[in-house]
């Protein structure tokens, strides 16, 4: 590398480095060589195997652009068809780092030296690079947070959050001409979800109701034999805190045992006047990244692209989205 990178042709590189979560350890080390290249203090903050955040600085940060460099499989390497970026992470969140890291090398152009970068690994899978990142040395000074996800170019007001939980149901086996003799832990599971279905949950003025799918289910051994076993998998998208639910899982106890697998909050974030606002239903690394100051969340390309086939963002959100991190920066700093 002799030239800085254009916008493009940064986020060009980066989607052209396989990163599918559990594999970013080249892109961590190619991004972390680039922006020494550059002239930034970083730290390859080391979270698994050799999966490592990328976290830069010049002067103790007050505002920090942050997201994530891991992608969902399969790889998709990069091409450019007349305005758009595909691949692979275009949308969610290679190109928007790349916006990022161009908007944060204008205002160091400008002098401004108090703006960092922390991108991390892990949040399509669990967020352990975040939860890493917020105990970071530099993450207890700084003020704002600007994460960065597809908000189709319009700063957040609000996300959902997630809990996930396991529903499991015990029966009696038995021979399926005798169901006398044995306990349907299958037909306990449907009773469940069914009174599930017919619980009033918890809504929000600016993200809505609490809705639900039923993702994973299984049960039985063979079609003549009465099941023992039963369980299903649910995703609820929150609105408020998590324990806002458990009164409706508490009315399923007579029937399944309730495990919970994963939580993330729903958050309200921080604006500002002149952008354009929206809620989402998606989460992010928000919530684990606590430390790094006030949260706002912002990108270029939508959700709906991203994780698909044919994911995609127009080069002009790109750039949209540089000149907008730079501005919020600004307002931020002031």
């Amino acid at each position: 590398m002799t030239q800085p990178l254009g916008l493009v042709a940064l986020a060009h590189a980066l989607i052209d480095i396989d990163s599918t979560t559990g594999r970013e350890g080249d892109c961590g080390r190619w991004l972390a060589a680039y922006l020494r290249h550059l002239g930034w203090t970083v730290d390859e903050q080391p979270v698994a195997d050799d999966r490592v955040n990328v976290i830069a600085s010049l002067d103790p940060p007050e505002v920090v652009f942050s997201t994530h460099f891991d992608c969902v499989p399969p790889f998709i390497p990069c091409r450019v068809d007349g305005d758009r970026l595909y691949g692979r992470g275009s949308c969610d969140a290679k190109g928007t780092l790349a916006s990022q890291v161009i908007a944060a090398e204008r205002l160091r152009a400008a002098g401004q030296r108090r703006v960092g970068l922390v991108f991390v690994v892990g949040e399509e899978r669990g967020s352990d690079g975040a939860r890493l990142a917020d105990g970071h040395a530099l993450a207890g000074g700084c003020r704002y947070l600007v994460n960065g996800e597809p908000t189709d170019g319009r700063l957040a007001s609000a996300t959902r959050g997630i809990l996930r939980v396991k529903l499991s149901a015990k029966g009696r086996a038995a021979h399926s001409s005798r169901p006398d003799l044995g306990v349907s832990a299958i037909e306990k599971l449907i009773d469940a979800l069914l009174r599930l279905r017919g619980e009033a949950l918890p809504d929000d003025a600016v993200l809505g109701r609490t809705h639900y799918t039923v993702g994973l289910i299984s049960g039985g051994i063979a079609p003549n034999v009465i099941p023992a076993h039963a369980e299903a998998e649910i995703m609820f998208r929150t609105v408020g805190p998590v324990s806002d639910l458990d009164p409706v899982l508490a009315r399923l106890h007579d029937l399944v045992e309730v495990t919970h697998v994963l939580d993330v909050p729903a958050v309200h974030l921080k604006t500002l006047d002149g952008f354009e606002t929206a809620s989402f239903p998606f989460t992010t690394d928000i919530p684990f990244l606590a430390s790094w100051g006030q949260p706002l969340l912002f990108g270029p390309g939508s959700v709906l692209l991203a994780h698909t086939d044919d994911e995609y963002v127009g080069i002009r959100e790109l750039e949209a989205a540089a000149d907008t991190y730079e501005e919020l920066a600004r307002q931020l700093l002031r």
